[in-house]
């Protein structure tokens, strides 16, 4: 799987997002209140059972961390959470009691920081589960797995396929900030002078369209969703990322604190079930997912 991410060029997200510092400073008065309302704290890195499932079910409220990422997670003009993830999340957290889900829109690379701080409950954002990920929360078995394409010039005048592609050709790609495609360029040989970090998919293809890079790496669906109907650039057929000769699994699910092992259970319990009765594709349907993202992964797996 990726590597740990690094920082590599950056450009700050303007839109859904806020500064890092208003960020860093409501984490510390967010992490504090969370803190405050328990009897205690699990140390850091203790995976404990929790309570928070009963106290959502008291409060009938959910809150999730999403990125403003379509497909995967965004706020509709109504400002009610949508995309891939947060649908999946309506109907696990109505079975489990709980009948609204409230979105809390952050940086993608803030929503682990935003999980610990007590920011929201859950990640709710299509997040890839990998090892070093796996260190810091607990994630729930994946609700698809996901190839990746890249936003490429009309044409794909480089004949870009893979990350060796630009590698090899001394080429200049884009990708999202704290996305796992970072880890796959670096793994592939591409040098961190070469990557750019983007806010998103829709800066991607400006990128792209410009002139500024070569590609903007990301997952299929999300590449696909974006160039549909553009003249400015187009997607790369899907294809097979690789690290160290092994498949680099784009599988995604969502993540909880470690200290809520009970609340991860019960809503793995509500996942499979809708997986085995085709409810789990028949919601994701409508945000471009299809049969073929569909998997039977574990989390377990995949933190190994």
């Amino acid at each position: 799987m990726a590597p740990p991410m690094r920082t590599i060029r950056t450009y700050n997200r303007t839109r859904g997002g806020i500064s890092r510092r208003s960020l860093l400073a409501g984490m510390a008065a967010l992490g504090a209140l969370g803190a405050a309302g328990c009897s205690r704290v699990a140390a850091e890195g203790t995976v404990e059972g929790g309570n928070l499932l009963d106290r959502l079910r008291e409060r009938g409220e959910v809150k999730v961390g999403i990125a403003n990422e379509p497909p995967f997670g965004y706020i509709d003009d109504d400002g009610n959470p949508t995309g891939e993830a947060p649908s999946v999340a309506k109907v696990i957290f109505e079975r489990l009691g709980i009948d609204k889900v409230t979105p809390v829109p952050v940086e993608f690379s803030a929503l682990i920081p935003g999980l610990k701080a007590h920011q929201f409950d859950v990640v709710s954002a299509g997040m890839t589960i990998n090892p070093p990920r796996c260190e810091q929360v607990l994630f729930a078995d994946p609700d698809f797995l996901m190839l990746d394409a890249f936003i490429v010039a009309p044409g794909n005048p480089h004949n870009i396929k893979t990350y060796e592609d630009i590698a090899e050709q001394g080429l200049t790609m884009a990708t999202g900030q704290a996305y796992a495609q970072i880890g796959y360029a670096e793994a592939n040989g591409i040098p961190s002078s070469k990557v750019l970090i983007l806010p998103d998919q829709v800066a991607g293809l400006d990128a792209v369209a410009q002139g500024r890079v070569d590609a903007f790496a990301g997952t299929n669906v999300t590449v696909t969703g974006v160039t549909e109907g553009s003249n400015r650039a187009e997607a790369s057929e899907p294809f097979q990322p690789m690290v160290d000769g092994e498949p680099a699994l784009g599988a995604g699910g969502f993540a909880f604190r470690l200290s809520e092992q009970n609340l991860r259970d019960a809503f793995n319990e509500e996942l499979h079930a809708i997986k085995e009765s085709g409810e789990l594709l028949e919601t994701v349907r409508p945000f471009g997912f299809t049969e073929a993202e569909m998997t039977d992964l574990t989390a377990e797996e995949l933190c190994r």
